[in-house]
């Protein structure tokens, strides 16, 4: 990707994601959690970069969140409820222990939101 056209918060976003992604990898014994955050929803996967699979993944957009997200208030709890979801399925999966990566974002609002949800359903990191 061309970093030349890009808009400058994006630019400067995927400078951070490079500079935490060379240090970060996830293996089979502790995975990577990847969150991406659009501007109306929010993405969650977790990786074993090893193999280079996705083990689990959930997001804002699948029916189980999408039915709950109507009743809750705004969009960091809406982040929570997949961070449990996620938890719950990788739980399912024998993952408890994952590497955090937030993906170039900060860690606020709903990155934040999401982070909590998944420690409250039971993963590690």
């Amino acid at each position: 990707m061309t970093m030349k056209k890009l808009n400058p918060k994006v630019k400067a976003r995927l400078r951070r994601k490079m500079r935490i992604r060379k240090r970060l990898s996830g293996t089979a014994e502790r995975p990577r959690l990847s969150v991406f955050r659009s501007a109306r929803h929010i993405y969650a996967q977790i990786i074993d970069d090893e193999k280079g699979h996705t083990l689990v993944a959930v997001s804002s957009l699948i029916p189980e969140i999408r039915d709950q997200a109507s009743g809750m208030k705004g969009k960091v709890e809406v982040a929570k409820a997949v961070g449990k979801l996620l938890a719950e399925r990788a739980k399912q999966k024998g993952i408890e222990k994952v590497a955090f990566d937030r993906n170039g974002f900060k860690f606020h609002g709903r990155v934040k939101g999401l982070a909590e949800g998944a420690r409250e359903g039971g993963l590690e990191f």
